[in-house]
């Protein structure tokens, strides 16, 4: 392991927003912001682009990064700190375990961005029922999913998922950047977003609800 990953997990130790390995934490997160403010999840997240810039958008709400590598959402915790966004918290977790985290009706919102899309691993995909089953444990009653992402199978078979369960689309955008439907989140773009869309990639978005 390199030096610089060796610093960044011993800075992560000292960071008040980045909750690492914990014990379950569902019912828990009114205490750990202060507040019961609606609660948004952005699942595989990476450095955390997207959770910082919808804090940043939605002051009112509480967001929440997952991911399992805690040296990629360093950077994330230590932007929310040096910004004194206090409506930000990062979660080093296996989204495998997330339903063990969130209460039933706990999160209003999730966000999936650009995530591994394993192209051979349908049951890996974030979008797979196994994962929609967890998530619906605790999410909100009409609670929306949101999708972003360049990979056209994981797109097309989250819309096979959603219409062969009868799920709710509330949005479904082929080529965001050719949309008139781009609203400020959709104009987030996080660092693998920036590298696709330099490599002439589509963006893709789904919005729906089980």
């Amino acid at each position: 392991m390199g030096k610089s990953k060796l610093a960044r997990f011993a800075e992560n130790n000292s960071f008040k927003n980045m909750i690492q390995l914990p014990e379950p934490m569902a019912g828990k997160w009114s205490d750990f912001f202060g507040n019961k403010n609606p609660l948004v999840l952005e699942l595989a997240c990476g450095h955390g682009d997207y959770t910082v810039q919808l804090a940043k958008l939605y002051p009112e709400k509480n967001f929440i990064g997952i991911d399992r590598k805690g040296a990629r959402m360093w950077r994330g915790a230590k932007t929310a700190i040096a910004e004194n966004l206090n409506n930000v918290a990062f979660l080093r977790i296996f989204i495998d375990h997330c339903d063990l985290h969130f209460a039933q009706n706990e999160v209003s919102e999730i966000w999936i961005t650009f995530a591994d899309p394993h192209p051979t691993k349908d049951r890996k995909k974030l979008t797979h029922p196994l994962f929609l089953n967890r998530y619906i444990k605790f999410l909100e009653n009409g609670a929306k999913i949101n999708l972003k992402t360049d990979d056209d199978h994981l797109y097309h078979f989250t819309l096979d998922i959603i219409r062969q369960n009868k799920f709710i689309i509330h949005k479904n955008i082929e080529n965001l950047y050719f949309s008139d439907e781009i609203t400020p989140e959709l104009q987030i773009k996080t660092y693998y977003e920036k590298m696709w869309l330099e490599k002439n990639k589509t963006i893709k978005f789904l919005q729906f609800s089980m």
